[in-house]
């Protein structure tokens, strides 16, 4: 076998270093093409939300070119009136009538005056006896407290067992 010269070498790296000054040419052309194709999305990208930008301001002026800010505010005025006359409608229909609310109070003070003044105290003391006649009397005296700790409920009792079955169950 031979072996190869210093010429060989010199002409494999001359080489070497010429595929390398290539691939770095190219290397840079795709980067510089890659650059060009994001500045040209980026440009797209522009283009379509300025003509939709447009496009809503367009829209926006057509919608309200019937409508100006004084009108606006006289509807909300009317709305407002109208919930008023709704709330007062509402209020007198809830309203329950009281049935009796049309006597006076100063024509019941001057008619118990006047059977005071008659004299009429059998009716008075009747009177009196159904006013205050509220029926039997609550008894003072409370229970006496138990001495002994109340017994644990059964329903506490089945719910201790089913947790002490679930906890043997989960161990």
């Amino acid at each position: 076998m031979r072996r190869p010269t210093k010429g060989l070498h010199s002409r494999l790296l001359r080489e070497k270093k010429r595929h390398e000054k290539q691939l770095q040419q190219i290397d840079g052309t795709l980067t510089t093409l890659e650059q060009q194709r994001e500045a040209l999305e980026g440009a797209s990208t522009n283009t379509a939300v300025l003509h939709a930008m447009g496009d809503a301001a367009k829209s926006l002026k057509k919608a309200h070119a019937d409508m100006d800010v004084d009108q606006v505010h006289d509807l909300m005025d009317d709305i407002a009136e109208q919930q008023d006359v709704a709330k007062e409608i509402s209020d007198a229909i809830s309203n329950p009538v009281a049935f009796g609310s049309e006597l006076d109070d100063d024509e019941l003070e001057a008619e118990l005056n006047e059977l005071e003044e008659e004299g009429d105290i059998e009716l008075q003391k009747e009177f009196d006896r159904q006013l205050l006649d509220v029926g039997p009397a609550v008894p003072d005296k409370l229970p006496d407290v138990p001495r002994s700790d109340p017994s644990a409920s059964v329903a506490s009792t089945k719910e201790d067992d089913d947790m002490k079955e679930l906890a043997a169950w989960a161990s």
